[in-house]
């Protein structure tokens, strides 16, 4: 038995022609739906990349414990346990988070790996002196100097000036060196390749013939391939411009899935071949006004993936189900496949049942951020559970392996550092329970709890109240917690109880506590445009305390001589404030962020 996986980085379920997108050119997916089982109710777990890869190995989630870091000492890693048992792995990836401190434990789980270097600000090719802004072939905003960093925007000129022909795209050696270990090894038994590409990630930098496919000829703005992460602050022009780019990159995809089912084809592999076609998450591109991901509320753009897959055990193919699934499934549907034995620590669940007969496997998906909403669907319901604090607080790291994405952990996060006894998946190691000093990249108390029915409002455009709805979510997260063996503080961070589930009383009372965080009542007397009462409110909280009076004043008074309050009026706000212009300009930045949701 043999086991393919092709794995694509932010890969939007919404723009695949086999769920119902029609105007993007990918005749390789829809060529692949009609030889595998397509999942039309997988979900993502945990967010955003190395978090994803880390339960793709372990079946379990990772953001109740820890954020961004690389695989532990504990972990019973997927490709380890296959290559201990006799199943030759391997990972050819253009990925650039594997060889980063933040990812560096994870290729290695595998019997031997390849790498194509290049993709956005990898530290691939020297450079000596300045790279100045303008010379970039994209649009750089000051939201993405600030929190992108120089060097990774140099390094990204760098790269693009030895990508010249397709053939030297960091995706185009990926597939390259994975279709070469299928040609050398079609006739072996027992082995397991991962090819797996950061595209379409952004930047979404593509050779021009796939640009042509989508032709933008009236637009003359700056080039757009790299949206912040951030609010749409962009022209309608610049916003369809990058969805372009965006699409062209995906056709880029597609053709090199197409390369996979040629030999698979060729060789006649769908006898013994499983085929996995997934990716870790999707991708923001204007919905809700958002570019991007990890800082807004998880909503369906991000959380709901693609996933397909071909078993050649059941022959099953050429259907589509709604049992739901998610990315921690992946790693014991593997195991299972070659007989090997599940380990205890994985709480995701084979999908066999799903593709030899559709027969379900879960009831509930949890996902999300370290730090953030805790979030739940059923699959007809999507629950974004947020903070019950204000501080976001008691928020912790658990690891043996203290680093950040391109980082180790400084001095100073480690000063309070206390040791752990571990939990039931630790097999007896203590661990470093860490403090979060920060609410997150962005606070997730502003934007609320929000329930959509995904079945009726699959946009979700409408947060809708039904309090018998919302207990029974709550004490599905509360379940899935307490199998996850989830941090006792993760409880009060959310206002949840260990020992008992939450009644409709409870959540009137959540509800109630989470209205007194305003701490300047008086503004509830008056009326707003949509998204402006949390601008307010993220404005005050930017504000310090001896200036807080301050500001209040002068949003009471311009509310005086109006019937309504507007995002105009918070914006004039700042602009009275005594700041510099960055100052200015990051409360401007936040409060839009808090104006996207009502």
């Amino acid at each position: 038995m043999k086991a393919i996986m092709v794995m694509f980085d932010s890969l939007n379920r919404r723009m695949l022609p086999n769920y119902g997108c029609e105007w993007i050119q990918a005749p390789n997916f829809k060529r692949l739906g009609e030889k595998t089982v397509t999942f039309d109710t997988c979900y993502v777990g945990s967010l955003p990349c190395m978090p994803a890869r880390r339960e793709l190995q372990t079946g379990r989630y990772n953001f109740l414990h820890r954020s961004w870091g690389p695989m532990e000492p504990f972990d019973d890693a997927m490709p380890e346990i296959l290559k201990n048992n006799g199943i030759y792995t391997h990972i050819t990836s253009d990925h650039q988070h594997y060889w980063e401190d933040g990812g560096c434990t994870y290729h290695t789980r595998y019997s031997s790996w390849e790498i194509s270097r290049g993709q956005e600000g990898d530290p691939w090719k020297g450079y000596v002196g300045k790279v100045e802004f303008p010379e970039t072939p994209f649009k750089v905003t000051e939201y993405m100097q600030k929190h992108y960093g120089f060097h990774i925007l140099k390094h990204d000129i760098v790269n693009r000036q030895y990508l010249k022909e397709e053939q030297d795209f960091p995706q185009a050696v990926t597939f390259k060196n994975g279709l070469n270990f299928m040609e050398e090894n079609k006739n072996e038994d027992n082995w397991f390749l991962q090819i797996e590409t950061f595209d379409p990630h952004e930047p979404f930098f593509a050779p021009e013939e796939y640009y042509n496919l989508y032709p933008d000829n009236d637009y003359g703005e700056e080039e757009f391939d790299w949206p912040p992460y951030g609010p749409v602050m962009e022209s309608d022009a610049v916003v369809q411009h990058g969805i372009k780019r965006y699409a062209a990159l995906l056709s880029m995809c597609d053709k090199y899935l197409g390369k996979v089912l040629d030999m698979m084809d060729k060789y006649n592999m769908w006898e013994d071949t499983m085929l996995i076609v997934n990716t870790d998450h999707g991708y923001m591109l204007g919905e809700h006004g958002w570019w991007s991901k990890s800082i807004m509320p998880t909503y369906n753009e991000v959380a709901h993936i693609p996933l397909f897959i071909w078993d050649p055990r059941s022959g099953r193919k050429n259907v589509h189900t709604d049992a739901l699934a998610q990315t921690i499934d992946i790693a014991p549907t593997l195991l299972e496949y070659f007989n090997v034995d599940i380990p205890t620590t994985m709480m995701g669940k084979p999908l066999a049942p799903v593709l030899q007969e559709d027969k379900p496997v879960r009831k509930t998906a949890l996902f999300g951020y370290h730090g953030s909403h805790i979030n739940i669907t059923d699959g007809q319901h999507v629950y974004l559970l947020a903070p019950a604090k204000k501080d976001n607080k008691p928020l912790n790291e658990y690891t043996l392996m203290p680093t950040h994405m391109r980082s180790m952990f400084k001095p100073a996060e480690l000063q309070e550092t206390e040791i752990h006894d571990g939990f039931d998946f630790t097999k007896g190691c203590k661990l470093m329970k860490i403090p979060v000093s920060a609410a997150g990249f962005n606070d997730p108390t502003q934007y609320g709890t929000m329930l959509f029915d995904v079945t009726k409002d699959p946009a979700q455009l409408n947060v809708y109240e039904d309090d018998d709805v919302e207990v029974e979510m709550i004490n599905g997260i509360r379940a899935q917690m307490i199998a996850n063996d989830a941090p006792i503080e993760q409880y009060e961070r959310m206002g949840l109880f260990k020992d008992r589930e939450m009644t409709v009383e409870d959540l009137k009372a959540m509800k109630a506590y989470a209205k007194s965080f305003d701490n300047f009542k008086e503004l509830s007397s008056f009326d707003y445009e949509p998204g402006a009462y949390k601008q307010v409110i993220t404005l005050l909280n930017l504000t310090k305390e001896v200036k807080r009076d301050e500001v209040f004043s002068r949003i009471i008074t311009a509310a005086g001589e109006h019937s309504i309050i507007t995002k105009e009026m918070v914006l004039h706000t700042v602009d009275d404030m005594e700041l510099d212009d960055e100052s200015k300009f990051m409360r401007k930045y936040f409060i839009g962020v808090a104006g996207r949701t009502k």
